[in-house]
């Protein structure tokens, strides 16, 4: 399960922006952005976070996911989707010449401390 090794970058990701930025204190939440063609689980991510995070700076920290999805533009009738899955044409219209943004990120996006 490659989320394991991706739960671990995240442990040292937030550690290291904790010392970067001369904070001391727990973390109580972190916020993820995993897109929805990432190739990235959510649910697995949970699982192995809960699993690797006792003993860690994110103990008991709460994590929060949100799922952006792609989006795809037609050249051909214009119009605009928002998709869950990879596509290779146009829903509407059944073209090809399409592109698509977004839904592959895989973001750390804020990391809240308590400081008292």
């Amino acid at each position: 399960m490659h989320e394991m090794s991706i739960v671990q970058a995240l442990i040292e990701q937030v550690e290291s922006e904790i010392q970067r930025a001369g904070q001391t204190g727990r973390v109580t939440r972190l916020e993820l952005a995993i897109g929805t063609l990432s190739g990235v689980h959510a649910d697995s991510i949970r699982f192995a976070f809960d699993l690797m995070s006792p003993g860690t700076v994110v103990q008991d920290a709460r994590l929060v996911i949100s799922q952006p999805t792609a989006q795809l533009d037609c050249r051909q009738c214009g119009t605009v989707h928002q998709i869950p899955d990879l596509v290779m044409a146009c829903p509407h219209c059944g073209s090809t010449d399409i592109t698509i943004q977004g839904g592959t990120e895989l973001l750390l996006q804020s990391i809240d401390l308590d400081e008292s």
